[in-house]
């Protein structure tokens, strides 16, 4: 909180899903890789092929989290709400 009081812009808590790349050698291992994750709850997965063929799995966690904390140095979160952030934070880093 204190680090939020001298802030003089914009500050932004911000949590990142889980990300995982798999490179695959065929398609049907990518596929079956994609259908493993997606009934794991992965739902933001997907595959990609490169020009060159390179045929990339990406296992993607929906877990994410963006609050400002600040505006133009103004605090716009209490200390109460902050804790309740990081407890939710806390909880979607255990579920990634």
């Amino acid at each position: 909180m204190t680090a939020l009081e001298k802030a003089t812009g914009d500050v932004v808590l911000k949590f990142e899903p889980f990300v995982l790349h798999v490179l695959c050698q065929e398609l049907q291992d990518a596929q079956l890789v994609h259908t493993v994750a997606v009934n794991s709850g992965f739902r933001n997965s997907g595959i990609t092929v490169g020009r060159g063929g390179k045929i990339m799995m990406a296992v993607r966690s929906t877990h994410c989290l963006e609050v400002p904390l600040t505006h133009k140095g103004k605090l716009m979160v209490s200390e109460e709400y902050m804790e309740f952030l990081i407890d939710i934070a806390n909880q979607k880093m255990e579920e990634n």
